[in-house]
């Protein structure tokens, strides 16, 4: 089963260089995923169900995308579990003036089927027929280190962005921020829940300001670490996306990225991680070319700390960022 959606790219998509945002053509992988998935999980008779998004797989970067161009977004279901849908996501530009192509992003993303009856009922899926038995066995391999990495990363209850006043330049204080937003219908899924490409789309937006801050030039989106998706966002919950530099190289610079959700409109519920990611951003000239990344200052104040898990310039092979957390219960768990 594949699936394809294309559209051309607008001055709104884009920052004001003419790239288009990392958070848009996040946005616009997610909905072929979910499409395609939907389709999927509800191809056999039985009780109707939407895919909700789980987790997305280290995504790069492979090509920048201006306005103008036209995005196709190609979609394949490669892997199914007893409760989960693996799908395989490309992007290409095209310049609709020479016709011109090139590939953009290849990505993979994780879905678990919900009862469109019950929000927390989640279906089985019904199964894919692989041309061959490998494929099987390779995606069965995928699975298996996606839902450990899963359950390492789950959550980081200690973890918050505090504001700092007067941060030095460079520091992490000086260019770590937060948006607030206020989740709305057009935000949500027949469920009334957040589609995963919004809070990701979000999630790039902070991510970038916090870059821009730090290089004070272009910026563009490298890529994305593993995007983890803890718990379901809820129709009418503030969500609060917090971004802080955790990591600088020459040339680079990987950003954290949190999501909490503040239930605001039922007091039985108390503010929670909803997602997590790490992104990485490279600084730009106006002419679209490289430039070097001021390094991240780490802070010897004894009275103003760097927060946990900032690190500073080193090879990115070292000591691990995120370290293994107990398993926790999520609503999004699948197997």
């Amino acid at each position: 089963m594949a699936f394809q959606l294309s559209r051309i790219m607008r001055p709104d998509d884009a920052n004001v260089a003419g790239n288009v945002h990392g958070g848009t053509i996040l946005k616009m992988i997610e909905e072929a995923g979910a499409i395609i998935s939907t389709r999927h999980c509800n191809s056999q008779n039985g009780e109707r169900c939407v895919a909700a998004l789980a987790r997305v797989e280290r995504t790069d970067f492979l090509s920048p995308m201006c306005i103008g161009e036209v995005a196709h977004v190609s979609a394949e279901i490669t892997y199914t579990s007893k409760h989960s849908v693996e799908v395989q996501v490309n992007v290409m530009s095209e310049n609709i003036l020479t016709g011109a192509k090139k590939l953009t992003n290849k990505a993979t993303l994780w879905y678990v089927p919900l009862s469109l009856k019950n929000v927390d009922k989640v279906l089985e899926v019904p199964p894919v027929v692989y041309s061959r038995q490998e494929q099987e066995e390779e995606g069965r391999k995928r699975y298996e280190a996606q839902k450990l990495e899963r359950m390492e990363t789950k959550w980081r209850n200690g973890d918050i962005v505090q504001p700092v006043l007067n941060p030095e330049p460079n520091t992490v204080s000086y260019s770590q921020s937060s948006l607030i937003h206020l989740v709305g219908p057009s935000d949500c899924t027949l469920h009334g829940f957040v589609h995963g490409g919004v809070t990701m789309k979000l999630m790039d937006e902070v991510a970038g300001i916090v870059a821009a801050r730090h290089c004070k030039t272009n910026i563009v989106t490298a890529s994305v670490d593993a995007i983890n998706f803890h718990d379901k966002i809820r129709k009418g919950c503030v969500i609060t996306i917090s971004g802080r530099m955790t990591f600088t190289s020459n040339k680079s610079m990987e950003i954290e990225v949190l999501v909490d959700a503040d239930p605001v409109v039922d007091s039985s519920q108390k503010r929670y991680r909803a997602a997590s990611a790490f992104f990485t951003y490279v600084s730009l000239s106006q002419e679209g070319r490289s430039l070097p990344v001021p390094q991240l200052v780490m802070l010897v104040v004894p009275s103003i700390p760097e927060p946990p898990g900032v690190r500073a310039a080193a090879p990115r092979d070292l000591a691990p960022r995120r370290m293994p957390q107990p398993p926790v219960s999520s609503g999004l768990h699948h197997e």
